[in-house]
């Protein structure tokens, strides 16, 4: 009798390992192509999609462009040979990976796009902001700052990334919102800081040594606005300079404390990944997703900065 309980408990142990092993080897593996691992924000999308991937018990691996375009199309590629059953893609060159998203169609992956949208691409989904119309919420604010705190007046310099095209698309609706706005704006350079915080900051540096009558910055993305606001506090210009920008930090939020940091506009880059891996889950389940979705912005000021101060804790 107690060897058959024996025998019986063995057979069920084997069972049991059987089925955990069928149920991962069944488990969906979706893939996220991301820009960088340097920017809180693309490692706030990878927690995003990391703690949904995991919740709906699918499989999430995660490849880092390093700021190179051409490596998120062989990445794609290389998930394509691989059989994935998803990509998420947070794109460089929203035109140069087009190829690369078709080529994912053909062969029955679908692909989701997060925070960069595919002009005519055959990705199935964008999920993030409305990168111009953001551009031009904060454009208004800075409009309305300089008739109300400036005299009406500003010469701004802007921080940008020119290979990324969503900071563009900040850019040209920040510039839009100001002209609308009326006040004596002046844009002086726009200087590339590449999506790199070191490069940002030599590039700010340079911007404002050429241009000591600049009294703003504007930062198009995290890593610009840390060289930003890192270029103001070493070139001590906190009085003399007001910056606006994207994408909260910690440096950030001590230049809104500080007083030369006036407004950024801050995303939700967890809830995109979340929001991203869902809707992939929704359609392997042969459900319909909307083709935009859109995840919401705010501009923090000095007003309502407490309720970030312990993200970055």
């Amino acid at each position: 009798m107690g060897r058959t309980k024996y025998l019986l408990g063995c057979a069920a142990a084997v069972a049991m390992t059987l089925s955990t092993g069928v149920s991962s080897a069944f488990a969906d593996t979706f893939a996220l192509v991301t820009i960088n691992q340097q920017a809180l924000f693309f490692n706030q999308i990878n927690d995003g999609a990391n703690a949904a991937a995991k919740e709906a018990g699918v499989d999430l691996v995660i490849f880092n462009a390093n700021n190179v375009p051409a490596a998120q199309n062989d990445a794609i590629e290389t998930y394509i040979t691989q059989k994935v059953d998803g990509i998420i893609l947070v794109a460089i060159d929203v035109n140069g990976v087009k190829p690369a998203i078709t080529a994912a169609k053909n062969a029955g992956i679908s692909v989701i796009a997060i925070d960069a949208q595919i002009p005519d691409g055959d990705n199935i989904a964008f999920v993030g902001v409305d990168n111009t119309a953001a551009g031009g919420e904060i454009g208004k604010f800075f409009s309305d700052y300089v008739k109300n705190e400036m005299g009406g007046t500003a010469k701004v310099g802007v921080v940008g990334a020119l290979n990324s095209f969503i900071q563009n698309q900040r850019l040209d609706g920040f510039k839009a919102a100001v002209a609308e706005g009326g006040q004596k704006v002046e844009f002086l350079d726009t200087v590339d800081g590449q999506n790199v915080q070191d490069v940002a900051l030599s590039a700010a540096e340079n911007l404002m040594t050429a241009n000591p009558d600049m009294t703003a910055l504007y930062a198009t993305g995290e890593p610009a606005l840390l060289g930003a606001v890192s270029a103001v506090a070493s070139q001590g210009r906190g009085d003399s300079i007001k910056v606006f920008g994207w994408d909260l930090t910690k440096s950030a939020i001590d230049g809104i404390d500080q007083g030369f940091v006036t407004a950024v506009i801050q995303q939700d880059p967890a809830g995109e990944g979340k929001a991203a891996v869902e809707a992939l889950v929704k359609v392997k389940k042969g459900e319909t997703i909307d083709p935009i979705i859109n995840v919401p912005v705010t501009i923090v000021t000095k007003e309502n900065v407490d309720q970030y101060r312990d993200m970055f804790k």
